[in-house]
């Protein structure tokens, strides 16, 4: 385990966010998810706070979510309505998160964080196997769905995609429309996550996001090939075990 607070660029330690960056942007690209917990959970097995870890991802993803909002919006898979439901929630859910995990002792928290990386990583698990099924569409429910996914993301540094986008996806919305929205969404929830964590932590905890940004932007051009070439299902258990390993080691 390396020190964080000694982090230099360009060096291992640097080429390691890289890697994560640009592995966690593959899946992500793949599945329509998991950036936020691959990365966190990564993070966290490196001995980053819990805090930080999430403030690191969520800078990232900054980037990383304005590529693919801006995608989603060329090829008109944007519904202006589920996003105007959607973004003041997110955004305002999502900054509570931040403000609280920023405001308690990493110690006492990274169990609990570890715990909901699990439950998500179980989702995901779940997802893989459950047989496609629609209901009728409650869109009353879709301040609710943002709000709680703004806030668990901050405060388990992923989880937007997993909660959202399978949560709509569950009620009937049209799936391209789903996927669209929410990733444009993502990233106003994504920067204001990021704004409430540089305004508690600083800049300086955080520069080491750049290597995250690097490896993410890297990787974004290949989503789409993959997502092609591979099916989904081995992928999204695959991503699964890997979460719930690597969050499962740092409880015990």
């Amino acid at each position: 385990m390396f020190d964080f607070l000694t982090f230099d660029f360009l060096t291992s330690d640097f080429m390691i966010f890289v890697a994560i960056g640009f592995f966690a942007q593959i899946i992500d690209g793949a599945l329509g998810m998991a950036f936020g917990v691959l990365t966190t959970t990564s993070l966290l097995a490196f001995g980053v706070p819990p805090a930080v870890a999430s403030a690191m991802t969520h800078v990232t993803e900054c980037f990383t979510t304005a590529a693919s909002g801006a995608s989603h919006l060329y090829h008109r898979n944007v519904d202006w309505r589920l996003v105007k439901r959607l973004a003041p929630a997110g955004m305002i859910g999502g900054a509570i998160g931040a403000y609280l995990l920023s405001s308690i002792d990493g110690k006492a928290i990274e169990p609990f964080v570890s715990v909901y990386l699990m439950l998500v990583g179980c989702y995901i698990l779940y997802k893989a196997f459950r047989p496609a099924f629609r209901r009728d569409i409650h869109d009353r429910i879709v301040p609710y769905v943002g709000g709680a996914g703004g806030v668990l993301d901050a405060m388990g540094g992923g989880g937007w995609g997993p909660i959202v986008t399978s949560s709509l996806l569950g009620r009937g919305h049209e799936p391209k429309k789903v996927i669209g929205s929410t990733n444009l969404t993502e990233f106003a929830v994504t920067t204001v996550i990021s704004a409430t964590f540089i305004a508690t932590l600083g800049w300086s905890e955080l520069s080491s996001a750049l290597g995250l940004i690097l490896g993410g932007v890297l990787a974004a051009p290949f989503g789409a090939l993959i997502v092609k070439r591979l099916p989904t299902k081995p992928l999204m258990v695959a991503v699964s075990l890997i979460i719930i390993g690597t969050a499962a080691v740092r409880i015990i």
